[in-house]
């Protein structure tokens, strides 16, 4: 299935998905964007326009996705890409190319679970919020999980517990993202990143998104409809998301209070970036559905998704379960949570729905592209079972 507005980056399906131990980052500044003086005038004059129409905007730095390796130490160096514009699905829009992947992969790795735990996910929580303990909280999630619980839960460099997949990040913000990949320049910038750095979206602000397909233990997949007051896609149906925050990082790590951003402290410390990044979407579930903590089982990272809308901007599409009924999460929903602001209503899909949902339905038309992204990988990658 093709579609103009979402692409696929990467998907796990080798693994129906990773937990946090199966994932790593690697943080430089090496893999900020390249700028120079004209640029980040237009950036300036971009952000000034764009906060003198909605003065509550304010700016907050995100982490930058470069590009991503897959480490197993048995794959070869043809499987270890440098730059997302170089992998053979980076920017195609019909997923079953993707699974070009898996043909990379040892069948040892193609037919094992390989899963771990989320310990460092829970502490990140805690540390980030800390309105509710995540002591125990993240529960071990069904079907395929509940299989996989034998195996490690240690990041080790045993090939058969630690990490599989490095993201490879660096730091941008808000306003950088606006005045790049949402900027009227935009093109002229892509332009320019190819020729003279032979890659298209290294000018680019390109932050780091994430987003859920969470799952309730009825078996429907959660969408919320976006408020027409929101930046982007309002009125369409989304999944729960947002980003992870390198401010957190931060302040999980003893900067609390401190402004600037440290990348030296996080590169001392990056399995606290793999926390946050798999606390994040916990926490946006949270803000936006009112769904405890304590409710979610751990997040399985899917793949990663871009936004053709916003110049491929990439977010990590994780899955979610949940152990309420739709029922109970409807009423939690209307209840109202931290981000209730940030929709108008809630719909549930059976998974036979969403596992059919292709662009023939009805339906498709009123995603927005984030969702469009989770749905892709959900269909690719299965983590919940066939």
């Amino acid at each position: 299935m093709t579609d103009p507005e979402v692409s696929v980056l990467l998907h796990c399906a080798a693994w129906r998905g990773l937990l946090e131990s199966r994932v790593q980052v690697e943080l430089s500044e090496r893999y900020n964007r390249q700028t120079d003086d004209a640029v980040e005038h237009h950036i300036e004059e971009v952000w000034r326009e764009r906060v003198s129409r909605e003065p509550w905007l304010f700016n907050g730095a995100k982490f930058r996705l470069h590009s991503f390796c897959f480490t197993s130490f048995k794959l070869t160096s043809s499987s270890c890409c440098t730059s997302p514009k170089h992998l053979p699905c980076t920017h195609s829009c019909e997923v079953h190319r993707v699974e070009d992947q898996e043909d990379k992969l040892p069948n040892c790795q193609r037919r094992e679970g390989l899963w771990g735990s989320g310990d460092a996910a829970q502490k990140s929580l805690d540390l980030r919020h800390g309105t509710e303990s995540v002591e125990g909280v993240i529960h071990q999630s069904v079907g395929t999980l509940d299989q996989a619980s034998s195996h490690s839960s240690k990041n080790t460099d045993d090939p058969e517990n630690g990490p599989l997949l490095t993201l490879r990040l660096g730091l941008t913000c808000y306003k950088d993202y606006l005045g790049t990949n949402w900027s009227c320049r935009v093109a002229g910038l892509r332009q320019r990143g190819e020729a003279e750095f032979n890659d298209p979206m290294v000018m680019l602000s390109q932050p780091l998104g994430v987003g859920a397909i969470l799952c309730t233990n009825d078996g429907q997949v959660v969408m919320i409809r976006r408020s027409q007051r929101v930046a982007e896609a309002g009125g369409l149906l989304d999944i729960p998301g947002g980003h992870p925050e390198p401010k957190a990082v931060c302040e999980s790590l003893g900067q609390a209070g401190c402004e600037e951003i440290s990348m030296v402290m996080m590169q001392r410390r990056p399995e606290a970036v793999v926390s946050e990044l798999f606390a994040s979407v916990c926490a946006e579930i949270r803000d936006e559905v009112n769904v405890p903590l304590s409710c979610l089982g751990q997040p399985v990272l899917m793949g990663v998704a871009l936004n053709h809308t916003s110049s491929e901007r990439p977010s990590a599409e994780f899955y979610v379960s949940c152990s309420l009924t739709s029922e109970d999460v409807r009423q939690l929903y209307w209840k109202g949570g931290a981000e209730a602001h940030e929709s108008t209503d809630i719909i549930f899909l059976s998974r036979a729905e969403v596992l059919q949902l292709d662009r023939s339905r009805p339906l498709w038309s009123e995603l927005c592209p984030s969702a469009k992204g989770a749905v892709l990988l959900y269909q690719t990658v299965k983590p919940d079972g066939d």
